[in-house]
């Protein structure tokens, strides 16, 4: 019985090369986009596996609805939530829409797609889960002159890191793995349509991170990071979280108490 992935924003990118790898490694394959024609020429150019298309803008209920009954009726072996987009901005220069748009995919999108396919995946335990975030995710204590602002941007991509993370404690044990992939400049069409030329910086392929990522699985990496040669830097980042989590206590500090 073949196995079965389902990738969003699978139309380009990062979400593309994973459905290239899985098609390539003999998975069917559900994927997700907005773009139809983009979504028919992948299944016709890959006729040796399965291809479901599934036209969906995950920026709305309907969209995060339709794929989410994929993701509950179907037998998934592979999640991977990448669908992503560019709103790069100052949370004062944010219009509400975009920021709207921003949340609905980075942030209510992957949690209810993970709420509809975890409790299958614990009853056949076994099922792997691939969110896609970024480096950015750890840029938020960098002042302002290290980085332009985008609040909401790393925001929503911390929230895939903590939510992943937690996840996996919960399902510890059941066979369900939940991994996050955080990359830093990739080689794709997110920056352009941002209206960004990159051309000259050094990025990373797309191929190169579904590379990373899939090690990072055999690796048994939670948090994987294609780009960062010392994966210590990430534990030390996370060992810190959790002794400041460990060392609050019901007593105000002293440094909040009045002379």
């Amino acid at each position: 019985m073949s196995k079965l992935a389902l990738v969003t924003g699978a139309t380009s990118g990062i979400g593309k090369a994973f459905a290239e790898r899985f098609a390539a490694d003999g998975y069917d394959l559900i994927i997700v986009g907005r773009r139809q024609d983009r979504l028919a020429a992948f299944a016709a150019d890959h006729p040796e596996v399965t291809v479901r298309t599934v036209a969906a803008d995950l920026s709305g209920d309907d969209g995060i609805d339709t794929v989410a009954r994929h993701c509950a009726d179907e037998p998934l072996d592979i999640l991977v939530n990448n669908a992503g987009v560019a709103h790069y901005m100052p949370l004062a220069d944010l219009p509400a829409d975009k920021a709207r748009e921003l949340v609905g995919v980075k942030v209510l999108a992957p949690t209810q797609l993970m709420r509809a396919a975890v409790g299958g995946m614990q009853h056949r335990g076994r099922g792997t889960v691939i969110n896609v975030a970024g480096m950015i995710a750890f840029s938020g204590p960098a002042d302002k002159s290290r980085m332009p602002r985008r609040a909401v941007y790393t925001g929503a991509l911390a929230y895939l890191v903590a939510m992943t993370q937690t996840l996996a404690a919960e399902v510890e044990d059941s066979g369900v793995r939940v991994h996050v992939v955080c990359p830093g400049v990739v080689a794709t069409e997110f920056h352009s349509v941002q209206g960004m030329d990159l051309s000259s910086v050094p990025r990373m392929s797309a191929a190169d991170v579904v590379t990373g990522t899939l090690r990072g699985l055999e690796l048994g990496e939670s948090v994987i990071a294609p780009g960062v040669e010392d994966h210590r830097l990430l534990g030390n980042v996370f060992a810190a979280g959790l002794a400041a989590f460990a060392g609050q206590s019901t007593g105000l500090a002293t440094r909040y108490r009045s002379n």
